[in-house]
């Protein structure tokens, strides 16, 4: 199929999407694509040039809206976001009327195709539900240098401003790059680049800056709250497994060349002196270090855009369930490299996909926190407070993610470090969630042969890494025994009631498969046998005037924990604070949710704008899949040629859904998806504490607790 579809595209074999022309490359026409390779920097514009000399190819096209089309059947969130309710009635997408739209619709170029497929689906606002093509997304991130934060000044009036710190950055992360900028400005700031750091920002692009704020919340996507969104677009931090990292944010980092330069109205200030000058700095696109090299638009096609090993589920009854350990190309930056190396399930969890948040840029020194206790390790950092911040000695848990590359590691992390925080006379507790993008759900039971790898995955599990921080803060309860999650369900469709009906007439011998009824449990906590046809009868409802199909409730899988828990709580839950940017979600959002609604927690969104109302998580979900989980379910009962199933990628793409919603804990008859997570309080951020988290944490304690 790969070398059909170059042979459709480059030898005019077939037509266009329009049906009308053969597609021919004209040997002497210039090569966009050829004029970027193997050249690290360069403009929006050259990039775009190289995305956008792709023609529309009808049967790639009718690939991708089929694709989605049918696996959105197993999305749980379809109707729900045909007009979500209250605080997020800005959610009202139609994903199957804009895929037909779509379908019927004419475009210049492949580039502009999948510039409406993915804006598509970011109007459900959903970072579970999305779709990506890595021959375009994050292929190149687009920066500008000068990073922008939302700052609060003594009186408390809030103004956009550069960050303070963006010279230094920029300076460390571009390297001789900075140059290109450098050069770029006005001439009585020619080479002084230093000199915006901080300086407030008047306008942008002509208009009020938070006229631009609000122009990129409604286009990103992603994040449910709309204050949510909002803050996304200022620079901020986080804690990967590597270490810590800073977000541009998405003024000046954007994962795809669609703009070439903005122009900001400022008032710089330096020492005692305040000047105002407008200042035009173009974008500069900078390429994935984990793209495959091209020569020229033949090779970039073949080599980036089209299906991998990892794209596509597989049968795993076909054959042995092998790891690959050969030296399979590269994939961008924030897929998991399990997925390159491994063609069958791995740990389920409850995460999005956002490619902004795999920058790796780090956080400066000056900014990082510095000692971090005994038991912390990647993306999990413990630190005691300075003694004379708060009456109270006050430990922080660092929690970048609910995601590591090690379940155990990550388990036992949470453990020690909380019990050393508790051991050193911690009495009450932050946890900084900033940009946490979840993780964890499913804990794989692994076997090993003598001489291929292979993995079975009998248990499934919902977000037991949240479940498992709940358990230990809050101690044994009605509230954490027997689960501290949430009841879940999943949507009925017709194509997943044939599956779970194949598995319960004995199609899954090895009960690996996820919709297996051995991995699930009735409502009341006990387990479905394994012929159980747990999807029947479908539980019928009706949102939005649409009648749809959904299983029964699902109970907890998590417990007992693989680990044994403390028989006490290790704080008073009413002692603990969580804290972020409001971009917490999945498993994140879980945690959250549970430790406010049902353990008095507080909840504090760092750095919102002090008129809207923020929310303390991003989004909620249950459990997210990607397409290759559900096609490896199709396939592996044998239902890939029915008519509901949809057929493999052709190209190099990426989609994700929410396989499971969560009931809510106020209003348990609805998923708490759709539920408000107002935060207890938008705490400000002034200039000499943002993006700063030691110093933020003592702010917070200082007025909190």
């Amino acid at each position: 199929m790969n070398w059909r579809i170059l042979c459709l595209i480059y030898l005019g074999c077939l037509g266009t999407a329009q049906g009308s022309t053969l597609v021919s490359v004209d040997s002497t026409q210039h090569d966009p694509c050829a004029a970027i390779a193997n050249k690290t920097w360069v403009s929006p514009q050259a990039a775009r040039a190289c995305f956008s000399s792709f023609p529309v190819v009808s049967e790639i096209k009718a690939n991708i809206v089929d694709v989605l089309n049918k696996t959105l059947a197993f999305h749980t969130s379809v109707n729900y976001q045909r007009q979500a309710p209250p605080p997020f009635e800005d959610i009202h997408g139609d994903v199957h009327a804009d895929l037909a739209r779509i379908s019927s619709q004419d475009y210049s170029s492949d580039f502009d195709l999948h510039l409406d497929l993915v804006q598509a689906l970011k109007r459900l606002v959903d970072g579970h539900c999305f779709y990506m093509n890595l021959c375009y997304d994050a292929l190149y991130t687009t920066y500008l240098p000068i990073p922008l934060v939302l700052l609060t000044d003594e009186v408390g009036t809030q103004r956009v401003h550069i960050a303070p710190e963006a010279f230094k950055v920029s300076s460390a992360e571009f390297g001789e790059e900075l140059d290109f900028w450098q050069d770029a400005l006005p001439e009585d700031l020619k080479g002084k680049l230093e000199l915006l750091a901080g300086a407030e920002v008047l306008s942008i692009n002509g208009e009020a800056p938070f006229a631009v704020v609000n122009a990129s919340a409604v286009q990103t996507g992603r994040m449910q709250a709309f204050g949510t969104r909002q803050n996304m677009f200022f620079a901020s931090y986080g804690r990967t497994e590597a270490g810590w990292v800073y977000y541009f944010g998405d003024f000046a980092s954007q994962t795809l060349p669609l703009k070439d330069s903005a122009t900001l109205a400022l008032q710089i200030q330096h020492d005692s002196d305040v000047a105002f000058a407008n200042v035009t700095l173009p974008y500069r696109s900078r390429l994935s270090a984990s793209v495959e090299p091209w020569t020229n638009a033949s090779n970039f096609w073949a080599n980036n855009c089209l299906a991998t090993g990892s794209t596509n589920g597989v049968n795993l009854y076909a054959g042995p369930n092998i790891i690959v350990e050969s030296d399979e190309r590269h994939q961008h930056p924030f897929v998991d490299p399990a997925l390159v190396r491994m063609r069958q399930r791995k740990h389920h969890r409850n995460e999005l996909i956002d490619a902004s948040l795999a920058q790796n840029i780090e956080l400066l020194p000056e900014l990082t926190p510095s000692l971090p206790l005994d038991g912390s390790s990647g993306v999990s950092q413990f630190y005691m407070l300075n003694a004379s911040v708060t009456d109270a000695l006050t430990g922080v848990l660092m929690l970048g993610s609910f995601s590591a590359s090690s379940y155990d590691d990550l388990q036992s992390s949470l453990l020690t470090g909380l019990q050393n925080l508790k051991a050193k006379g911690a009495e009450q507790l932050i946890v900084d969630v900033t940009n946490n993008g979840g993780g964890y759900i499913c804990i794989a039971h692994v076997s090993w042969s003598s001489n291929v790898r292979i993995r079975y995955f009998p248990h499934y599990n919902i977000a037991i890494g949240h479940q498992w921080l709940h358990r230990i803060i809050a101690g044994p309860k009605d509230t954490t025994i027997p689960q501290a999650g949430l009841q879940t369900q999943t949507r009925a469709s017709p194509l997943a009631q044939l599956i779970v009906s194949k598995i319960a007439g004995g199609a899954d011998p090895k009960n690996i498969l996820l919709y297996n009824p051995l991995a699930w449990e009735y409502a009341n906590n006990t387990p479905f046998s394994g012929d159980e046809d747990w999807l029947q009868p479908p539980v019928k409802k009706t949102i939005n005037g649409v009648e749809d199909l959904f299983s029964q409730r699902l109970g907890d899988e998590c417990q007992p924990f693989e680990m044994d828990p403390p028989g006490e709580p290790l704080f008073d839950p009413k002692k603990v604070v969580i804290i972020s940017n409001g971009r917490c979600a999945s498993s994140c959002s879980l945690f959250s949710i549970s430790m406010a609604k049902r353990e008095g927690a507080t909840t504090v969104v760092v750095g919102g704008k002090d008129d809207v109302p923020q929310q303390y998580c991003g989004v909620v979900g249950g459990q997210s899949v990607r397409f290759a989980t559900i096609d490896t379910e199709i396939k592996s009962v044998g239902l890939k040629t029915h008519t509901l199933a949809p057929p493999d990628f052709i190209t190099n793409s990426l989609h994700g859904i929410t396989w499971r919603l969560g009931f809510g804990i106020d209003n348990p008859s609805e998923p708490e998806e759709w539920q408000d997570h107002s935060a207890s309080v938008n705490f400000p951020l002034k200039a000499d504490i943002v993006n700063k988290p030691a110093a933020i944490w003592e702010q917070v304690a200082k007025t909190l607790l």
